[in-house]
């Protein structure tokens, strides 16, 4: 599907994503990759390493910073004293872009402009889609206590790229409420195959944790593989889930 798999380290998916670029570039394939991350990855050294090998290598490149103003729980302010995120793209020599990020068909337009770029070999692109956060970062997270009283309810009202969207349709006659109730059904009745789909699934073996990891098991995958197995046999346990 060439999608990368999730990773937990700011930041770390952009050299990733320039790397596999880069790699594309030299095979000279006609494509693109794509990296999507918030303004605190913009404080990692990560980042500006990936921005500024993208920028030396010209790699295919797009890099998409979700800004919702707070990271995980610091203003944008304390993270860096630029005017804007985009902005940083002219140190790197590449391009950069500050769009609407709750501004649908705008992030579609300038997504789609940026990845033409790339795939043509023009260069990669830094895109700034300002938004914000409605809800809290993780469940350790609590924005009420940082965010200012009634910023939140503002962007809800008056910002929310779904609603925004639907009143665009809805003006140009492409949507109303019929066919906005037949989704919702149809939506709620595939959500509710998938969960039962899913409870019904086999629970899958302890061991296979270690598969698919890499191609070829390592020593020490294949040593904490065993020694797992040997727990789980000593201890009579099995795999339980709540």
């Amino acid at each position: 599907m060439n999608v990368f798999g999730l990773q937990i380290g700011i930041a770390e998916q952009i050299p990733h994503a320039v790397g596999v670029a880069w790699g594309m570039k030299l095979k000279r394939a006609k494509t693109a990759t794509l990296a999507m991350f918030g303004d605190g990855a913009t404080s990692e050294g990560a980042f500006h390493e990936g921005a500024n090998f993208a920028g030396v290598f010209k790699a295919p490149v797009v890099l998409v910073c979700q800004n919702n103003g707070w990271a995980i729980s610091v203003p944008r302010s304390r993270q860096t004293a630029s005017e804007t995120l985009a902005q940083k793209a002219v140190a790197y020599g590449i391009t950069g872009r500050l769009v609407d990020g709750n501004d649908v068909l705008a992030m579609y337009r300038e997504t789609t402009a940026a990845l033409k770029q790339a795939r043509s070999g023009q260069g990669p692109t830094l895109i700034e889609a300002v938004t914000y956060r409605f809800g809290p970062h993780s469940t350790a997270d609590d924005p009420q206590r940082y965010q200012p009283a009634g910023e939140l309810t503002e962007w809800k009202d008056q910002r929310d790229p779904i609603t925004r969207l639907r009143i665009c349709l809805e003006r140009e006659k492409l949507w109303d409420e019929t066919r906005q109730r037949a989704l919702e059904e149809e939506l709620r009745e595939y959500i509710a195959r998938s969960i039962t789909t899913a409870l019904t699934e086999p629970i899958p073996a302890p061991e296979t944790m270690f598969e698919q990891v890499y191609a070829e098991p390592t020593p020490i995958l294949n040593q904490q593989r065993q020694e797992l197995l040997d727990h789980l046999k000593a201890t009579q346990k099995g795999v339980t889930f709540p």
